[in-house]
């Protein structure tokens, strides 16, 4: 069988242009339309022909690049700028630019305010598509690497102690210098000291602001490389990370809202996530979905409160234990008196309130009555008798409790893994994005944002029936998105 062979030498008649490159149903085609049919304005990045002044390279060009990029998992500018030079898609995509790595890095870091917006812009874009209902949101989070090693997290009292060591540092070095210059001005030996001295005063300043920062934090440890991380445990271990928090809509699974944290534990974070991506449907969900990292009783209810549904379970709930015979539920609060009676009628009394812990306790009211008992050793084992707690708010915990047996809740927490983990199976494996390249939080929740975009396209793609189908739903309603 003969063989077929290419020839580079082969000359055309008629070069082609980029344009013929690039097939009608090509990917690339509807990230471009995406991208043109964003607001700028909405996203704070000014688009202005007219400018004076020397040329920049066009803001829509760069931000189609760095989404682009992104979605196949190209997010080095360096990487970047050789994509526009040898891929035939990042060519077409940017008409034949060739910004260079510094450009690349230096848009992204000067734009990343407007980077966090882009996220909101796509789901607007989403629910004028009728893509995202907005009934039912579910929300979860991840735990993503920082740009920053382990070992460079350390206490307030290891930086002020390196503090006084750039300070003694600092004043030798002054002192030689000032010698050096009375004695051999302009020798060699002088310069390397002044060019130490601009270091060592450097370091000083950026360890001035991280002492500032515990006490405006109030962290005990703080790393040295980006003061917004924190050392988070994960499936891999222990490493200086984000705490990434997703909010998705459950009719086609795409992501509303994204945000990255520092906060280690989903504890504090439903109250805040539902709604911030509310404020993006400009409107509130019916019911919101969390797994039991999200229990905390005081941010259920503050959703609860906006007569939103909370589908939320105990932790008691999520471990799937048998309950024991004799637990709290086997006892009667008596709400006028504020006190527990046990299965056989006596009384266990309001000892002490836990701020705290935003509970109240109470113990049986003769230790004897409970060594006596039958059930003793089986409902209790300590000498001093029955003891318990009950939350301040324990009568919004049982509602939830039964709230979430429901068989319509069930059927909703059912759904929530194949909607809010999937995006991020789909933004760590097929985008490759186990850590994050910048720095600080706010870079952070930039490139967090871009993440959650890509995903969102790869699904817009696929529920606009194809690359052709979602170009021409955007060019629909062009005076709208």
């Amino acid at each position: 069988m003969a063989y077929r062979y290419g020839n580079r030498q082969q000359m055309e008649l008629l070069p082609q242009s980029i344009e013929e490159y690039v097939a009608k149903d090509d990917p690339v085609r509807a990230y471009d339309a995406f991208i043109d049919a964003l607001d700028f304005n909405a996203l704070g990045i000014e688009l202005n022909p007219h400018k004076v002044g020397n040329a920049e390279y066009n803001p829509k060009a760069m931000l189609k690049l760095l989404i682009y990029g992104y979605s196949y998992g190209i997010r080095s500018s360096r990487k970047l700028e050789r994509a526009t030079y040898h891929n035939v898609s990042f060519i077409w995509l940017v008409g034949g630019l060739k910004p260079d790595h510094k450009t690349i890095a230096e848009f992204r870091r000067r734009n990343r305010g407007a980077l966090k917006k882009v996220l909101r812009e796509c789901a607007r874009m989403c629910i004028k598509l009728d893509l995202i209902m907005g009934n039912v949101l579910f929300v979860d989070g991840t735990k993503l690497r920082a740009n920053a090693a382990r070992k460079k997290s350390h206490t307030k009292e290891w930086y002020e102690q390196q503090l006084s060591k750039v300070g003694q540092r600092i004043e030798e070095l002054l002192g030689e210098c000032e010698a050096i210059d009375r004695e051999e001005e302009g020798q060699d030996s002088c310069i390397r000291m002044r060019e130490e001295l601009a270091e060592k005063k450097r370091l000083q300043g950026k360890i001035e602001e991280i002492v500032k920062e515990f006490e405006t934090l109030g962290s005990k440890r703080l790393n040295q490389t980006d003061p917004d991380c924190a050392v988070m445990k994960g499936s891999q271990g222990s490493h200086a990370s984000y705490n990434v928090q997703s909010v998705v809509d459950d009719g086609n699974g795409l992501i509303v809202h994204a945000d990255a944290v520092k906060d280690a534990t989903d504890d504090n974070q439903f109250a805040h996530q539902i709604d911030q991506a509310n404020e993006v449907l400009e409107d509130r969900c019916t019911v919101a979905c969390g797994d039991a990292g999200y229990a905390d009783i005081e941010e259920l209810e503050k959703i609860d409160a906006q007569g939103i549904k909370v589908v939320v379970p105990s932790r008691r709930q999520a471990s799937h234990k048998p309950e024991k015979p004799l637990s709290k539920r086997a006892f009667r609060y008596d709400e006028e008196r504020d006190c527990y009676y046990c299965p056989q009628g006596h009384r266990l009394e309001y000892v002490a309130r836990e701020k705290s812990k935003r509970r109240k306790r109470y113990r049986i009211v003769e230790r004897s009555l409970c060594l006596n008992c039958g059930h003793f050793g089986q409902c209790t084992t300590d000498i001093r008798g029955r003891r318990m707690t009950r939350l301040f708010r324990e009568e919004l915990r049982e509602k939830l409790e039964a709230q979430y047996e429901e068989t319509a809740s069930q059927m909703i927490y059912k759904r929530r893994k194949t909607r809010v983990e999937h995006p991020f199976g789909h933004i760590k494996r097929n985008l490759k994005a186990d850590a994050f390249m910048l720095r600080g939080r706010e870079g952070v929740q930039a490139e967090t944002s871009l993440l959650a975009t890509c995903y969102n396209i790869v699904r817009m793609i696929t529920l606009c029936g194809g690359v052709t189908g979602l170009i021409q739903r955007l060019m629909m309603k062009p005076a709208t998105i």
